[in-house]
Formats: C-alpha cells, sequence, structure tokens
C-alpha cells in the first residue's frame, strides 16, 4: 500500500514518566492494586544493573533465541549481558525508533531514521533482520512511514505509524492494511488479541487491530511488552511494573521508577531498561 506524504506531530512513544495515561475504574481482582495509585504498597523498588557503557536512548528491547536480550537505541542494536556489558550487534548505526521481534526467536522488525553511515532513504520504513540484528532488509513502506511502535506474535505485525493510526501485516510486512486511527505508545500481540497503551487508557482488540475498547480496571501503562507464553507485561506512567496473564486483570510487581522499555520473557520473568540500568523482574 502506499501512504500519503506524513503530517508530523508530537510523539507518542516516550519514556513513562511523559505518557499521561487515564486511570480506568477498579477491576475485581483482590490482587490488583487500584488503576490510580501511584506506587502500589505490596511491591517495592527493585535494584538493577548499571550498564557498561551506557546507551543513548532505548526504544525497545528482544529476547533472542540464545536468550540474549537487545536493545533498539538512537545507534543501532546493542546487546546487554547479564553483567550490564552493552555491545554493538551488526555494523548498522540507524535510529530504531520501533523494534519488536518474535519472541524467542532470532526474526526482528524495525523502523526509524537511516544513521550517518548509511544511504537508505529517510525514513526507513519497515526493516526486517532473520540473524538477530547482524544484517538488516528493507521490507516495505521505504521513505513514507517511522513506525514509533511495533509488535509481532510472529504472524500478526501491527505497528503505529506516528501520525494517522495503525497499520496490520499479515505477510511478515510486505503488504499493510490500515487498522484502528488511533495513536499508541506502546503495542503488544498475544492469542488474546492486540493491547494497546494511549491516552484512553490500556485498550484491547479482537479483530487484528480494526477496533479496540478499553480494558476496565487495568493500570495506567505506557509501556507494554508480550512474552512468549502470552503473558503481558507492563510499566504504569508512576514506574510501577505490572504483570497479567490475559490482559484483562493486572498485579503489581516492582516499582522500576522512569524507565525506557519493558521486556517480557514470561509470566514470572521481565525486564525494564534506561539507557544507565537494566532492571531484572520476576
Amino acid at each position: 500500500m502506499s501512504i500519503l506524504p506524513l503530517r508530523r506531530w508530537a510523539r507518542v512513544l516516550a519514556p513513562v514518566a511523559a505518557v499521561a495515561v487515564l486511570a480506568g475504574c477498579a477491576t475485581d481482582e483482590q490482587t490488583t492494586a487500584p488503576a490510580d495509585s501511584d506506587s502500589p504498597a505490596s511491591v517495592s523498588e527493585v535494584s538493577g544493573t548499571a550498564l557498561e557503557p551506557a546507551l543513548d536512548h532505548l526504544h525497545g528491547l528482544h529476547l533472542d533465541s540464545g536468550g540474549v536480550v537487545l536493545a533498539g537505541t538512537h545507534t543501532g542494536l546493542v546487546e546487554i549481558a547479564s553483567n550490564g556489558r552493552t555491545t554493538r550487534v551488526g555494523d548498522s548505526d540507524d535510529d530504531f525508533m520501533g523494534l519488536t521481534g518474535v519472541p524467542g526467536t532470532d526474526r526482528l522488525f524495525a523502523s526509524g531514521h537511516p544513521g550517518p553511515s548509511s544511504s537508505a532513504p529517510n525514513p526507513l520504513g519497515l526493516i526486517d533482520s532473520l540473524d538477530g540484528g547482524r544484517t538488516w532488509t528493507p521490507k516495505s513502506l521505504t521513505g513514507e512511514v517511522d513506525f514509533h511502535a511495533l509488535a509481532t506474535d510472529g504472524m500478526l505485525l501491527v505497528g503505529f505509524d506516528g501520525t494517522t493510526g495503525l497499520l496490520t501485516s499479515t505477510d511478515g510486512g510486505t503488504s499493510w492494511t490500515p487498522g484502528a486511527p488511533m495513536a499508541a505508545a506502546a503495542l503488544a500481540v498475544t492469542d488474546g488479541g492486540v493491547w494497546a497503551t494511549t491516552t484512553a487508557g490500556l485498550q484491547h482488540s479482537t479483530d487484528s487491530g480494526l477496533t479496540f475498547t478499553v480494558v476496565p480496571g487495568a493500570p495506567s501503562l505506557a509501556l507494554l511488552s508480550a512474552a512468549q507464553d502470552g503473558s503481558l507485561w507492563g510499566i504504569d506512567t508512576a514506574g510501577t511494573a505490572w504483570r497479567s496473564r490475559t490482559g484483562q486483570s493486572w498485579e503489581p510487581r516492582a516499582v522500576v521508577g522512569r524507565v525506557e522499555a519493558v521486556l517480557a520473557v514470561d509470566f514470572d520473568i521481565a525486564y525494564a531498561a534506561t539507557a544507565e540500568m537494566l532492571y531484572p523482574l520476576n
């Protein structure tokens, strides 16, 4: 598909502290704190591991087939070791505004802007990697779209185009169909549908991103990630990490403060990160 020239507006994907999400009403699950709770009393702060060298900025995290955490940054893809050591992956120095991957695999998708060493059109559109980000191939929408949020489960790929709304693809990003005309700070895809953090709260779609409804009682999430087992982890606007098996009821797990990305591994394990720190959540 072809997209008309884009009218730029304020970026929606932002650190937790900059996203204003409206709280919903309380859920009926006893373990879920009220949605407007800044720091639920049942959780405590977690300590992190310092990244060395520190990164410039984070736009997304992915767990590859070897269990290594990968980070999309302003200057390319970076591997984060368990001890905090960071190492560049591949030669690309592109600015990855959006990064996602098929959970637990080396299949990655990214979007953003070409780096200093690149001669690619700006924006990148969708680029594709089959080897964990060591090499990238232009896929579609080159020079047309800068996806600010991306998510996939391996079959459905959903992105927020940064201006007009969501786009969806069922063929690995080769062709796209317009989805809901809404802005999303973060997206996730599970067997239960598509999930989006928005200024109206956490929203859920059961028709592959065409229409959404607000999830009653969900916390005020700004960041969101889906795990391979279908569970979800999110970070709210106050910096508290939450988890959910189904996306409908949520449990507070830890206070991490202002972070830039979250990565769900499974229901029991996740990571949150800033450009300077990696926080294990379990």
